[in-house]
């Protein structure tokens, strides 16, 4: 028998709803938390700006020039303190989602071992009874316990180092632009040259940040099932990434594509209230659009746990079973087999030959 990664995790995240709640609680607190605490920040500062007759009359002008002149006028003094205020909130969040990504992966993560360890490996030993060499592979799933201690602190240690390596990658977009920006200086603007030379700067930014951020991801598999530290769970995570490319290609590839059609499907869903937006009320647009988002997010972390539960199902199932099982070799019918003419073996010295006789010439006088 053989087992497919990504379909067991499929069938995991079908069976274990609850594993997708789970995710979707943690994910969804920390955005509502950001969400909600943006527009709290733009409102209460807004409210604190002053705005003096004449800035209210040339922003009630309509004219893009007095406008801004206006704006302008309106956020000089204040802007640094929002900047102030908006990285104290960013540091806040960051904290948040932090402690919070440590508590759900630890809870996800723990839930589809004892899935993996209990309910595959026994379907693994009732479908391999079949055979002693079924039994030997069955025997090898794993079933031992859970790791109890120091998995929630390396799992805390490890989302810092993706949240250093959201900064770091950050800071080098804005390097990218940086250097971008070289190429066309004032006196002689070349806006074309500046965009072709920050494209691929941006796109090794970001490829290095994505393989970074899904390795360390991958970390937290690890460091829940053997409980050791984060040096640890890297070195396991990438040897287990170069070990079993294959399974994990796979894995990644079909909840990828799975995720680009459900983004499409989003979007040409979501644009149907923004075409009707004249004709309808402009809250019935936007609760369409929340509604759109909300199922989305949803469809897009049960993608996601998905994709977690075949990883967890890739280090629990021994690599024997990944590979298809070759066919047995088929009965020949007895009437298409064909029986080789005997051939007897002659065992006893030919004394007529001529070249065994003793006579001088005798083999050529024959």
């Amino acid at each position: 028998m053989s087992i497919s990664p990504t379909a067991e995790g499929f069938r995991a995240a079908f069976r274990r709803p609850s594993l997708t709640l789970a995710e979707i609680a943690w994910r969804w607190a920390v955005g509502i938390t950001a969400t909600t605490l943006f527009f709290f920040g733009l409102i209460e500062y807004l409210n604190t700006l002053p705005v003096t007759n004449r800035e209210l009359l040339f922003l009630r002008s309509r004219q893009p020039y007095l406008v801004g002149q206006a704006i302008a006028h309106i956020l000089r003094g204040s802007l640094s303190r929002a900047v102030i205020s908006a990285m104290v909130a960013a540091l806040m969040l960051t904290l948040l989602w932090i402690i919070a990504a440590a508590v759900g992966r630890l809870a996800t993560v723990r839930a589809l071992l004892e899935y993996f360890r209990r309910d595959v490996a026994s379907y693994v030993s009732a479908g391999a009874s079949t055979g002693d060499g079924g039994r030997d592979v069955a025997s090898n799933v794993s079933t031992s316990d859970v790791a109890e201690n120091g998995a929630f602190p390396t799992l805390v240690r490890l989302n810092f180092l993706r949240a250093a390596v959201a900064l770091a990658a950050v800071c080098g977009f804005l390097g990218a632009a940086v250097l971008s920006g070289f190429a066309s200086p004032d006196t002689h603007p070349r806006p074309g040259l500046a965009f072709l030379i920050f494209l691929p700067l941006a796109g090794l930014v970001y490829l290095a940040w994505s393989s970074l951020n899904w390795l360390l991801s991958l970390c937290g598999i690890f460091a829940v099932r053997d409980g050791g530290d984060a040096v640890g769970a890297i070195f396991a995570a990438a040897s287990f990434s170069r070990e079993r490319a294959g399974p994990i290609a796979a894995v990644s590839t079909w909840t990828g594509l799975g995720h680009m059609v459900v983004f499409v499907i989003a979007t040409t869903v979501v644009s149907m209230p923004l075409g009707l937006a004249p004709l309808v009320p402009w809250r019935l647009v936007v609760a369409a659009m929340i509604v759109v988002t909300s199922a989305y997010c949803a469809v897009a972390d049960w993608l996601y746990m998905a994709r977690l539960a075949g990883y967890v199902c890739i280090t629990e199932i021994p690599e024997a079973l990944f590979a298809p099982t070759p066919p047995s070799p088929q009965p020949v019918p007895p009437d298409r087999m064909q029986v080789a003419p005997a051939m007897t073996l002659q065992t006893t010295i030919d004394r007529d030959e001529p070249i065994l006789s003793d006579v001088p010439s005798l083999a050529l006088e024959t």
